[in-house]
């Protein structure tokens, strides 16, 4: 079972692949820290040996911020774009697309499910 990061890795998933489970690390990241370990990229994760493992997890702590320091990072960096209230901070705040998006149409994603209106019915009156 190889623990990296905190994460359990697929066993049956190359490396280069198994290791973009690991928040902060994608295909090229990846890629970059199976060269710099001398592993395979083609290799199964269940086929690692601990010290190839280890090797892994040494530069990715030498790299720097994965999983839980780079989530605290990221939304310090929100928190601190809401105080000091710039535009970007203020669509943060409502719930909105941060980065230009079109609003009118789409954007259910960011502003969540449809708010259904109302219709009243008009009582009809008997005479």
């Amino acid at each position: 079972m190889a623990r990296i990061a905190g994460i359990d890795l697929p066993q049956n998933k190359q490396v280069v692949i198994g290791l973009t489970y690991i928040h902060g690390i994608g295909r090229t990241r990846a890629k970059r820290i199976v060269d710099a370990a001398d592993v395979p990229a083609t290799t199964r994760v269940r086929d690692l040996s601990e010290d190839e493992a280890q090797r892994i997890r040494r530069i990715i702590q030498e790299e720097g911020r994965v999983e839980g320091d780079l989530r605290k990072e990221i939304s310090q960096n929100i928190k601190r774009l809401m105080e000091i209230g710039s535009y970007r901070g203020q669509r943060h705040r409502r719930g909105l697309p941060v980065r230009g998006q079109r609003t009118n149409t789409n954007a259910r994603t960011r502003k969540g499910p449809r708010r259904g209106t109302v219709a009243t019915k008009k009582k009809i009156t008997k005479k």
